[in-house]
């Protein structure tokens, strides 16, 4: 079994999960860390258990041959350019969300990573979680039947009490509600669905409180959905709530509904008059601690072992969402529905 040496760029709060996950996987070892801030190499090793070296210079991380993968925890803003530069160096990717900030560097992102062939994971992680993992098994088994309405809403204080409230409340750096935070939800919902998107209409509206008078962007939108199979779905993404981190998912079929950890189905024998319970873990914190990245990373690993692209959160797969969410924004900014044929190259 090959070990694979990871390194990281960007070092801040989500990469100290991201080299705790990637550490806890069977065969892959961060040993490098980019920064453009300098970092004490000792320091590193002692607090992460392995000898890491570091960089300040990108382009030497990169053209080092014992290095395989690297995770990108950078910026958003700066997070296109190091793909594209870690994709010809030939480095499998970890790429943090949102993967690019524009549609320009969107698709300058996706062709460098297919010109290169190298493998990628988008940390799109709620996939792997105790929630969506439960939640897609009742789909797959058939007990709703056919969905034709789905919502999954993000609800998610995100004030000056979080340390990334500095430059997520720009929108330089963050890009939007959906774009910093929300699209685990509309991409849970596309997971959920199961159906290309054919068109969104988004709105935005902001919190009145002072807490949130940094944003230079609303903070509250909304999003509906209109699938390809007729289908339609619900989006929000709520980053200026006073309330305990919620990820809601109602589902509704031909057969059956599902509400959180709650569902029911004519396909089985059950209480007309009561919701079934199902035993998940909900999602229900946004530290990334709490992330289920080492589920995700251990997949992204083993495939890389089996010469596969990963499950559920390839950047091919993870590129609808995204182009989803960046669709929204645009509805938003420009008051009118947008079809998801305008988003493509």
């Amino acid at each position: 079994m090959k070990k694979y040496n990871v390194g990281i760029i960007g070092y801040g709060w989500v990469s100290t999960a991201h080299i705790a996950a990637i550490n806890a996987t069977s065969h892959a070892q961060v040993t490098a860390v980019y920064s453009s801030r300098p970092q004490d190499p000792a320091a590193l090793s002692a607090a992460h258990g392995g000898k890491i070296a570091c960089f300040t210079d990108l382009e030497k991380m990169l053209a080092d041959p014992s290095i395989h993968a690297v995770s990108i925890c950078s910026y958003p803003q700066l997070h296109a350019d190091q793909i594209v530069a870690a994709a010809k160096a030939g480095k499998h990717l970890i790429i943090e969300k949102p993967i690019t900030l524009t549609l320009k560097d969107a698709h300058r992102v996706a062709a460098a990573v297919k010109a290169a062939g190298v493998k990628t994971c988008v940390c799109f992680e709620c996939r792997y979680s105790s929630q969506l993992l439960a939640t897609k098994s009742v789909i797959d088994a058939g007990l709703l039947g056919h969905i034709h309405y789905g919502e999954v809403d993000y609800y998610h204080g995100i004030g000056p009490w979080y340390g990334q409230f500095r430059w997520s409340s720009q929108a330089d750096a963050a890009g939007s509600s959906l774009l910093s935070a929300g699209c685990h939800a509309l991409d849970a919902l596309l997971l959920c669905m199961g159906s290309p998107v054919e068109s969104v209409t988004s709105h935005t509206t902001r919190s009145t409180n002072p807490v949130f008078a940094p944003y230079n962007f609303p903070t509250t939108s909304v999003t509906l959905l209109r699938f390809a199979n007729g289908s339609i779905g619900k989006v929000a993404s709520v980053i200026d709530c006073i309330q305990p981190y919620y990820f809601r998912t109602q589902l509704v079929g031909s057969e059956g509904s599902l509400l959180d950890k709650k569902f029911h189905s004519n396909r089985l024998s059950l209480d007309k008059t009561a919701w079934s319970e199902l035993s998940m873990k909900m999602l229900d914190s946004g530290d990334v601690s709490d992330h289920p990245y080492q589920g995700q990373f251990q997949a992204f690993f083993d495939a890389l072992e089996r010469g596969e692209s990963m499950p559920l959160t390839s950047l091919e797969e993870a590129m609808t969402s995204h182009l989803a969410v960046l669709a929204a924004d645009l509805s938003a900014r420009e008051n009118r529905s947008v079809k998801l044929s305008e988003m493509s190259s």
